[in-house]
């Protein structure tokens, strides 16, 4: 059994990225930069008023000198002549500013009567003019190879001009869940013996959330040749395959045996934390195989902490987790000999340990939104101490 850091080091070392293609911005949304996207042109492209107002030379304007009004300037249409002295022209945020031209004073400054314009005291000495290349100019890069394309990365994108990106290829990923118990949500009632297959939703959820496909969904009994005769077809159809249920030593637990028959290579078998020590990593050929405790809380928490870091580095994205730096609200109890990972909840004051961390517990994944990360032996940490978190 080893440590969730030297697990994390063995998945970085044996996942390496699928490849790459070219998607339309539009639909690039979650996926990894395969390379770095560079500007198209230049933000802004040209010189461009920062308000509604009039673009004047400064130089000589005095407050209630009157000026003509030339004509006007929009976004997508300048003002094509050149600003002559005592001249100003009305301008909108976004417009190109005219040639001449070098402030914009704000319209509620301003004073119009018919084809001129005075200006109050108080108008300067802030210029309100956007300068070309003042955000990013052509060629640099705007978004490093392995960003993930969230919201605000794409708008970097379109600015640049970007309408085709290059990204991590996206994993086909298989979804087995193993257990003579298993049954479809909805039908466990009319059953007495059986449990819901509470976590396969879930997982694919997960999945698309982490930029995977889900290309098969099954759920399966525990006998051995059969589930031989499945890893097979899944080996052929799937880069990420991924297994709950039948981790432990157990005479009916046939999560890698399933695999064994094919050329499984475990990679690492077992981890030093708490919920999740059953978690798993191996390699068939070029496929991957992760196994995943079968309690869904044991199986939610480990695939935060490996499927998503696995996902990415399958697309070119680093795989890294961001810890951060949080405030306790309540009370965090000891922990035992393995790594724990506790689940919590945020409020105003703080991170708040939720207080049944049962690996059992379903009903309060719904309130937890952050994993602690304690290590090995802590002692009890009090409310107002910093520990380290990620968002679950």
């Amino acid at each position: 059994m080893i440590c969730f850091d030297a697990a994390m080091a063995l998945l970085k070392q044996h996942v390496a990225a699928l490849g790459s293609e070219t998607v339309a911005l539009e639909d690039a949304a979650g996926r990894i930069l395969a390379e770095d996207l560079v500007a198209g042109l230049a933000s802004p492209r040209i010189t461009v008023s920062a308000m509604d107002g009039y673009a004047v030379t400064e130089a000589g304007l005095e407050p209630d000198r009157a000026l003509r009004i030339a004509g006007e300037a929009r976004p997508g249409k300048a003002f094509e002549a050149r600003l002559a002295p005592g001249e100003a022209v009305r301008i909108f945020t976004g417009a190109p500013l005219p040639d001449g031209a070098d402030s914009v004073i704000m319209q509620e400054y301003a004073q119009r009567d018919g084809e001129t314009v005075k200006f109050a005291k108080g108008y300067g000495p802030a210029r309100h003019v956007r300068i070309a290349g003042s955000d990013f100019a052509k060629g640099d890069v705007l978004l490093a190879k392995g960003t993930q394309l969230g919201p605000k990365a794409l708008v970097a994108a379109a600015a640049g001009d970007s309408g085709w990106v290059q990204v991590g290829s996206r994993p086909r990923v298989a979804l087995l869940a193993t257990g003579d118990e298993l049954t479809d949500p909805g039908r466990a009632r009319a059953e007495p013996n059986a449990i819901p297959d509470s976590i396969s939703p879930a997982l694919a959820a997960l999945v698309q959330t982490g930029g995977g496909s889900v290309v098969a969904r099954h759920r399966a009994q525990d006998d051995l040749p059969a589930l031989e005769r499945l890893a097979g077809e899944l080996l052929g159809t799937a880069d990420l395959i991924v297994v709950t249920g039948g981790a432990s030593v157990g005479e009916r637990d046939f999560a890698k045996p399933m695999f064994a028959a094919h050329g499984l290579e475990l990679v690492f078998d077992k981890v030093a934390i708490k919920p999740g020590k059953p978690v798993w990593l191996g390699r068939v050929g070029p496929s991957t195989v992760l196994g995943l405790p079968g309690n869904p809380t044991s199986a939610m928490v480990t695939a935060r902490l490996f499927l998503l870091p696995l996902l990415a580095l399958l697309q070119g994205g680093s795989g890294d987790h961001h810890w951060r730096a949080m405030p306790l609200a309540l009370d965090l109890p000891e922990t035992g000999d393995r790594e724990t990972f506790a689940r919590a909840s945020w409020e105003e004051d703080g991170l708040r340990p939720l207080g049944n961390q049962d690996s059992g517990v379903q009903g309060g994944l719904v309130r937890a939104d952050w994993l602690i990360r304690c290590p090995p032996g802590q002692a009890k940490r009090v409310a107002g101490e910093t520990v380290r978190a990620i968002r679950f």
